[in-house]
């Protein structure tokens, strides 16, 4: 089983890697026993076509380090999301086999993307960390499929602030915002199916 990293490569930096590193090390001290700590910006060559743009870096490990890659970024716009329940998604790391995310997102009909809900508590969408906006503060789901590092991120920042948000809530909210390594988290702002 591996995992991946996917960080922001924006005209030739590495974004919030002190949030990767902690994560991927996490990661690989439970899944692995691993016990040595790497720094990606050691491990990362940054190719020369990427000195300019935003570029996805993907990283995927297991007990050692496997490949590297990268590839031109464009956000893809999510207006709208449609609200699927999976009580038995188990998504704590970010593992590298995406099915049953991917089987989720393929039920989203005329929606951009899914909001996942987990025995009655909101979670992710299929690829993102949410945020709903309640008049005073931006909430995240204290429940998270995955713990995202632009989420730890922002967490740190005070930037949102940590709230289990069941589904019943949601209509109390008149913002929503998704975001991840690669969506800044200003930069989207959408509704609910």
């Amino acid at each position: 089983m591996h995992c991946i990293e996917t960080i922001c490569l924006a005209d030739g930096q590495l974004k919030n890697l002190a949030h990767h590193n902690a994560r991927l090390n996490r990661s690989r001290g439970v899944l692995y026993g691993s016990r040595d700590q790497w720094d990606l910006a050691q491990l990362i060559s940054l190719p020369k076509n990427t000195q300019t743009g935003v570029f996805k870096c993907r990283v995927t490990y297991g007990e050692a380090l496997e490949k590297i890659e990268f590839e031109p970024y464009v956000v893809r716009p999510i207006k709208n999301l449609k609200l699927i329940e999976a009580n038995n998604l188990d998504y704590a790391f970010k593992y590298q086999n995406r099915h049953e995310l991917q089987a989720l997102y393929a039920q989203r009909g005329l929606a951009d993307d899914v909001l996942i809900i987990k025995n009655g508590f909101v979670t992710d969408t299929s690829y993102a960390n949410v945020a709903f906006f309640d008049g005073q503060h931006w909430l995240t789901p204290a429940l998270p499929l995955l713990a995202g590092t632009r989420r730890a991120q922002l967490l740190q920042e005070g930037a949102i602030v940590e709230k289990q948000i069941r589904v019943q809530e949601l209509s109390n909210f008149s913002r929503t915002r998704i975001f991840n390594s690669m969506v800044d988290f200003e930069i989207s702002t959408l509704f609910l199916e």
